[in-house]
């Protein structure tokens, strides 16, 4: 069993900065790719960035220039540097790993609990 604990949100004013923590622990084998994911109140989720298990980066373009994705394989945990917070980057952040539990089982997709970003005007 995995679990995923995430950390970092609150309230920042317009141009200010956060930085947001997901550690994986538990039954872990090998990490693949690791993200972030936010949504909008009646809203699907969208990625907001994306770190490949050998630290290729995507971003959406909405967040390129602001955010920083990163990852630290040693800890399991993945971060999100978010700079130059604007109004519209509020919403509920989640992040997502890819993880092998074990040398015989199929990776799967966990999520995790969800961490409120608000950026006020």
């Amino acid at each position: 069993q995995v679990q995923l604990v995430e950390s970092g949100g609150g309230l920042v004013q317009a141009g200010g900065s956060l930085r947001l923590s997901c550690a994986a622990s538990g039954t872990i084998f090998r990490i693949n790719a690791m993200g972030w994911y936010r949504q909008y109140p009646g809203k699907q989720r969208e990625l907001v960035a994306g770190i490949t298990s050998g630290g290729s980066t995507n971003y959406a373009d909405s967040v390129k220039g602001r955010f920083t994705i990163s990852r630290d394989n040693a800890k399991n945990t993945v971060y999100l540097q978010m700079n130059s917070l604007k109004p519209e980057d509020t919403a509920v952040y989640y992040c997502n790993v890819d993880i092998r539990p074990t040398g015989w089982a199929w990776a799967c997709e966990n999520w995790g609990q969800g961490t409120q970003v608000t950026v006020s005007s």
